[in-house]
């Protein structure tokens, strides 16, 4: 059971940054090098190519070569059930607030 915990805790740190979850919802359409990356987040190829360093140390991501050019995906589709039930616990929260807002008035 440890081994479990362990590995559950290491992957919600592999996620705990905005920019990664940033990277792996634009990985949904397939996959894309650091250069369409950062056109994609607006941000310098080196922030991009850090975060997606400890994504591919984690397992999230894996990389393909072709020519010069690294292409990266994702490893375990699995991910994007997870990161759509964050958003969908998200949005009961956000409804729980509203209500208790309405309520205030």
């Amino acid at each position: 059971m440890q081994n479990i915990r362990e590995f559950k805790a290491e992957f919600f740190k592999a996620l705990a940054h905005p920019v990664r979850i940033h990277i792996l919802d634009a990985l949904r359409e397939g996959e894309l090098s650091v250069n369409e990356l950062k056109d994609i987040l607006n941000i310098e190829a080196a922030n991009v190519s850090q975060q997606l360093s400890i994504l591919r140390n984690k397992n999230l991501v894996i990389t393909r070569k072709d020519g010069n050019n690294v292409y990266y995906s994702i490893k375990d589709p699995m991910v994007f059930q997870l990161l759509d039930l964050t958003k969908a616990i998200f949005n009961n929260h956000l409804i729980t607030i509203q209500a208790l807002l309405e309520g205030m008035r």
